[in-house]
């Protein structure tokens, strides 16, 4: 039975892949893969999944599932994704996006002659930053509305701006990190102590392969996007690409970074407040969003003018549910099929009895959650299916089990950034009008060469 399934993984995952790349509607189609393997999965009776409160018939119970995926999503992340998008649409709306540009490029003038030096820096800026902000969706939307105009203004493509943006979520790293607190469970570790001891160690010289690949990569690909007459005037449109001044006060430079300087300033790391004061994205946008309206408000004197503003907020809100958290359902509904239907389970039943090394099983596995990940749209949900069989596989193959959990949690978070549905990917492309399916072909290339570093680097520091 698990066979057949495995297959019926295989067969559909193919034809999804084909529907997407000949550009049909993604959200239609991934949701009716979805559905396909979770009715495979009930006529089996494999690992079938049923809604929290069964309507009393398989077809409904369906339907059931689809709907209280949309409610889940969006009292967390879709509230959160719309919220940001909103912010963008209204930082875009009163020009305070190009303020912040106007104000960096004083400072920031000697990277216009380095314009991918100052995109790979980004990197592992953000990546201290998602430490702080351990939400990949969450941390990127934030780095569209601050560092992304400014990149743009720097020179690079819409494409290399947010390679390098998902690229700073690369790692699943840090104590808040859902997968570092079930690696270190798994490990009978702190999260902090897993965290200094083994993920640094690791991530601290992969992110310079990251860097360097992401580099030349982005620059290779936008010379090949020149050379096929691709203008520059389409990115132009949505995006400021001058640092002339705009006909606003510049204290508006400070509004698009100022959900992200709440979020470190009340984060529990930095610590400065006792007791702590717990801030979320959603309430730091929030809020942003009423201070960003006192200063409309002020520099406009008119009533009307400071509502007309306000409606962009609801318009970009509106806009990001149907291009962005409408995909990101239809992703968790082709997710709950795969794994419905035992896929996960499957390729680590097949993986094991291939006769291989301890060594060569564990890169084995750590492309499989990569790839894995990449299907599922998701580091989580990846590296939770593999994670609790871990520290048996470690066992039998004579191995510590940290040394088999760390690169798959690692591997996971990175096959996150090359999966055309994943939440961050689908959020900051559909925030910056970028087709989700080439930022993920754009990521490809340098994050399977990072990997492969990272078993090579990993097993051989053993």
């Amino acid at each position: 039975m698990s066979v057949i399934a495995f297959l019926l993984c295989i067969v559909v995952t193919t034809f999804t892949a084909i529907y997407l790349y000949r550009k049909l509607n993604p959200q239609g189609v991934l949701m009716l893969a979805g559905l396909i393997m979770l009715t495979f999965a009930l006529v089996l009776n494999i690992q079938p999944v049923i809604p929290i409160k069964p309507t009393g018939s398989i077809v409904f119970d369906l339907v059931k599932v689809v709907e209280e995926t949309f409610i889940s999503n969006l009292s967390r992340a879709g509230l959160m994704i719309m919220t940001i998008g909103g912010y963008v649409a209204f930082m875009n709306h009163i020009q305070a996006t190009n303020a912040l540009v106007h104000i960096s490029m004083k400072p920031l003038g000697f990277f216009r002659r380095y314009p991918y030096l100052a995109a790979t820096v980004t990197i592992p800026i953000g990546q201290l930053l998602f430490i702080t902000t351990p939400s990949a969706a969450g941390l990127g939307l934030l780095l569209v509305a601050s560092v992304y105009p400014v990149l743009i203004g720097l020179g690079v493509s819409r494409l290399t701006a947010l390679s390098v943006i998902a690229a700073a979520t690369l790692f699943d790293q840090g104590p808040g990190s859902a997968n570092t607190a079930l690696a270190a469970e798994l490990i009978e570790q702190t999260n902090v102590a897993y965290f200094i001891t083994h993920q640094l160690p690791l991530v601290l010289p992969t992110t310079l392969v990251v860097m360097t690949l992401f580099y030349f990569n982005n620059r290779y690909f936008d010379k090949k996007e020149a050379a096929r007459q691709h203008t520059e005037q389409s990115e132009k449109a949505e995006t400021p690409q001058t640092s002339a001044k705009p006909d606003i006060p510049l204290i508006f430079a400070l509004l698009p970074v100022l959900p992200l300087a709440l979020l470190i300033l009340f984060s529990p790391y930095v610590g400065l407040f006792q007791p702590p004061i717990t801030l979320n994205t959603t309430t730091a946008m929030m809020f942003s969003l009423f201070t960003s309206l006192l200063f409309v408000g002020c520099h406009t004197r008119n009533i009307r003018k400071t509502f007309d503003a306000f409606s962009s907020f609801w318009k970009g809100m509106g806009n990001v549910f149907a291009s962005v958290v409408t995909l990101i359902v239809a992703s968790e509904i082709f997710s709950k099929g795969l794994i419905s239907l035992g896929f996960i389970d499957s390729l680590v039943n097949y993986s094991t009895h291939i006769g291989l090394s301890g060594i060569a099983i564990a890169a084995v596995f750590a492309l499989i959650i990569f790839c894995a990940a990449m299907l599922m749209g998701s580091g989580n949900a990846a590296f939770f299916s593999f994670g609790p069989l871990l520290p048996g596989i470690a066992g039998q193959l004579g191995m510590p089990a940290y040394s088999l959990i760390l690169p798959l949690q690692l591997s996971a978070s990175m096959g996150r950034a090359a999966s055309p549905i994943a939440g961050i990917i689908v959020a900051i492309a559909g925030v910056a009008g970028v087709s989700p399916i080439e930022l993920a072909k754009r990521n490809t290339l340098p994050l399977i060469g990072s990997i492969l570093f990272l078993i090579v680097y990993h097993f051989i520091t053993l």
